[in-house]
């Protein structure tokens, strides 16, 4: 199941809703990412994220169909926050199940470097000294060519 939207993500409520469609799953690995109250810049404020949807939540999709044909899961989870993101509040939530842990925590690692590298959004950090737009790092870049790698040996 896919979200991308401006309402809050309530993360414990989205786990305790994916563990019941994925109760006979031996493995469930999840991912919470909050929008960091301190950046280079100074102190973040907030976070203004944009999508462009159906763009957006196609590529996302993808990835998911991406994660279900290299590893054998039983679901996948991604909720998308948009929008005023304060900081402290969560942005992202991504769960994986599988019968084993390994391709729990493999997929859930390949689906948020898609997030942080190709996913279509616009991310503006607001601090104290302005706002500034924000790209992805060079580690998130060499994080997510592990995945290109694998593709080539399989």
């Amino acid at each position: 199941m896919l979200t991308v939207s401006d309402a809050p993500i309530d993360a414990a409520e989205l786990l305790e809703t994916f563990e019941t469609t994925v109760a006979s799953a031996g493995a469930i690995v999840t991912f919470s990412g909050n929008v960091r109250g301190q950046s280079d810049a100074g102190r973040v404020q907030m976070l203004d994220l944009q999508a462009y949807s159906p763009m957006t939540q196609n590529g996302i999709a993808a990835a998911m169909d991406d994660a279900n044909r290299h590893w054998p899961l039983s679901g996948l989870r991604v909720a998308h926050r948009t929008g005023r993101i304060l900081a402290g509040e969560t942005i992202v939530f991504v769960a994986a199940a599988s019968a084993h842990r390994r391709a729990a925590f493999e997929a859930a690692d390949f689906l948020m470097d898609y997030l942080k590298t190709k996913a279509v959004f616009w991310k503006k950090e607001v601090t104290e000294a302005g706002a500034v737009w924000i790209e992805p790092r060079a580690q998130d870049y060499e994080d997510a060519q592990r995945w290109r790698a694998k593709e080539t040996t399989e």
